[in-house]
């Protein structure tokens, strides 16, 4: 009953699309736990590229049923969106399970998220804007609507005439804003019923089924490790659990079903929005690792800041998420640089520090402590066998998994499905 855990260990980003295609032809179920479409995977197949923002990674891989389990907060309209186009695009979407306990994100939501962002101004966080975090507010404070709502429109409309008699207040003497009505928000969301009907399920208890018969089941996380609302650089991070630790209450199955703990890194690192970054770069390294690497957000299109490898994250990541492996991505994008410089340490007034420091001021002022390791000029791009690397390549691979504490078993060398190098077989048989 192996249930393998995919999450990403920097600040998202890191290719954990990637990771569960190439796991594809080996599992039966692959399983978004948290977050909404705030973050994004891009897969690339042959010639086609797709970039997936709420759905699972694993919808494009023939005979896997992709679920939305219910600790994930749902914008229908963009998941019909995604469905359509790549139904237009001759991907079969059928198998698609959603949990009746996922929140819906309503379009007061995302005005107030919105909203709230640009009246931050300095402080603001750098969401998404899409109502993610207002929507996990609601849930918390027992104020959301559930999918299953969608299928009693009495409870429906009474759930969104409780919300809105605070949403409206905000809207409208805190925000000058327009106010929503109960009728509008309700016609929207009851739109999308007949279609969704089929889909819906207890997913719960279907991958507990899955798991109890042997089939090989993926927990994809959204978003990353430092963007955890626990364990993240906190106020900085989302608004749901996206280490290993949310699998549980984000999917209802339980924590003896999980077998494997991949962390997906980039060879180097990056970050969207606001927050301590300690190895950001803001030179020419810096602006050549965005060109090189794409490093554009899937679905914002916001440059990404870039840095060098913060193995003080690595480490950290591990035990918070009781790794097994990892997945190195983009090792390719290193290529013609002569040094690679890797954060080793940190130096927080005069003194080193070798763990995540504990409060967010320290880390604020974290400066990273170097190692510096040659670089390669060589194209790896494709390669796919970890001895035709050149030497410095395999040495900076070596000593980064070394440094992070946690096997390397696959190594990206391009962005095509079959740019990766393979060390271990993620599915433990080796």
């Amino acid at each position: 009953m192996p249930g393998i855990v995919i999450v990403g260990v920097q600040w998202g980003d890191e290719g954990k699309g990637k990771a569960t295609d190439l796991l594809g032809d080996r599992i039966d179920w692959v399983v978004k736990f948290n977050g909404g479409n705030n973050a994004g995977h891009t897969v690339v197949i042959g010639d086609e590229k797709y970039a997936l923002h709420l759905l699972p990674s694993g919808i494009l891989s023939p005979g896997v049923t992709p679920v939305i389990g219910n600790g994930v907060v749902v914008d229908l309209g963009v998941l019909f969106y995604e469905l359509d186009h790549l139904i237009e695009r001759g991907v079969d979407v059928s198998r698609l399970r959603v949990s009746g306990n996922a929140h819906v994100i309503p379009e007061y939501n995302r005005a107030l998220d919105q909203v709230t962002e640009r009246f931050l101004g300095k402080r603001r966080i750098g969401t998404t804007g899409r109502g993610i975090g207002p929507t996990y507010a609601d849930k918390m404070t027992r104020v959301g609507i559930r999918i299953q709502d969608l299928f009693d429109e009495r409870i429906l409309r009474q759930k969104i005439e409780g919300a809105l008699v605070q949403k409206n207040e905000l809207l409208v003497k805190m925000y000058n804003r327009r106010a929503f009505t109960v009728d509008e928000i309700a016609e929207n969301l009851l739109s999308y019923a007949d279609r969704l009907r089929p889909m819906v399920g207890d997913t719960a208890l279907e991958l507990h089924r899955a798991l109890e018969a042997g089939e090989n089941v993926v927990f994809e996380a959204g978003q990353a490790t430092m963007l955890d609302i626990d364990h993240g650089t906190y106020p900085y991070v989302t608004s749901s659990s996206a280490t290993a630790g949310g699998v549980a209450t984000g999917s209802g199955v339980s924590v003896r079903h999980i077998d494997r703990l991949i962390g997906i890194q980039k060879a180097y690192i990056t970050r969207v929005g606001s927050g301590p970054f300690p190895t950001e770069l803001f030179d020419a390294d810096g602006e050549k690792l965005r060109e090189r690497g794409g490093e554009f957000g899937t679905t914002t299109g916001r440059p990404r800041r870039t840095g060098w490898f913060d193995s003080v994250i690595a480490r950290y990541a591990s035990r918070v998420n009781g790794l097994t492996d990892y997945v190195m991505t983009k090792l390719d994008v290193l290529s013609t640089f002569e040094t690679i410089p890797v954060c080793v340490a940190y130096e927080i007034d005069g003194e080193r520090v070798d763990e995540m420091p504990m409060s967010q001021s320290d880390f604020h002022h974290a400066t990273p402590i170097y190692e510096h390791f040659p670089g390669w000029q060589d194209d790896i791009s494709g390669i796919r066998d970890f001895s035709e690397l050149p030497a410095n390549a395999q040495t900076y691979v070596r000593e980064i998994e070394a440094l992070s504490g946690t096997r390397i078993s696959a190594i990206g060398t391009g962005p095509a499905r079959d740019h990766i190098i393979e060390l271990h077989d993620l599915l433990g048989a080796n």
